[in-house]
């Protein structure tokens, strides 16, 4: 079973949850990916867990303090079975947050379409929280780089990481609102298609990939290589 650990006004962080503790209806998962017991993108996720709404209001700054702290004593004591795994929070509709690291498990499906329909899902959740765990990228014929996002939406964690490799290998990122949907109905045209999440990392469709794809994902393998437990 993963280690937790829990936040509420009136529950102490503990070793494992408490038996009096108990989570009411979930209203925020973030799940990110880690290595070697760390996490690559911390600062960036802590960046994107800020900038999350619940209701319209941003999440309180005691929540965000809690996460920081145990994020550490966390990776330290609960993930070793799962050094490779997955980090995830829970927030609750009473504001109560929860904390445990489980195992890694790749996607079964990663079709093209199967991974827009992801994105699709993940924007659903941007409209809920104002942050897409995950979003769709698409190569055009002509190189043109397009991301599933609106022009002044903050990015996740992983997306913000592969925003800023573009720019070093110095491609243009055009944003496109409704990029999932476009894709799934055939009006926009593809030469390569990859997920961003950050759970998964980058992902290419198995049936769309290419060179641009598979740069973000050596580049993204190449920061979680250089991650080691501080």
């Amino acid at each position: 079973m993963p280690e937790h650990t829990s936040h509420n006004t009136n529950v102490r962080s503990t070793a494992t949850i408490p038996k009096d503790f108990h989570m009411g209806k979930p209203v925020l998962v973030c799940r990110w990916r880690l290595y070697h017991q760390a996490l690559p993108l911390l600062n960036r996720h802590m960046r994107a867990l800020g900038s999350r709404r619940l209701g319209g209001v941003p999440l309180q700054g005691a929540l965000l303090q809690w996460t920081k702290q145990h994020i550490e004593w966390t990776l330290e004591d609960g993930s070793y079975d799962n050094p490779e795994g997955v980090l995830m929070i829970v927030v609750d509709d009473r504001g109560q947050a929860a904390m445990s690291v489980g195992p890694y498990k790749p996607l079964d499906d990663t079709g093209a379409r199967e991974l827009a329909i992801r994105a699709l899902k993940s924007r659903m959740e941007f409209e809920e929280t104002r942050i897409a765990p995950e979003t769709i990228w698409v190569v055009q014929r002509d190189g043109t780089l397009l991301m599933g996002a609106e022009p002044d939406e903050r990015p996740s964690g992983a997306a913000s990481l592969i925003e800023d490799l573009a720019k070093t290998l110095g491609m243009a990122v055009l944003r496109v609102h409704e990029l999932a949907s476009q894709y799934l109905e055939g009006s926009i045209e593809a030469q390569e298609v990859f997920l961003v999440s950050d759970e998964y990392g980058v992902v290419p469709a198995r049936d769309a990939a290419g060179v641009t794809a598979a740069k973000f994902r050596a580049g993204y393998a190449k920061l979680l290589k250089k991650t080691n437990r501080k």
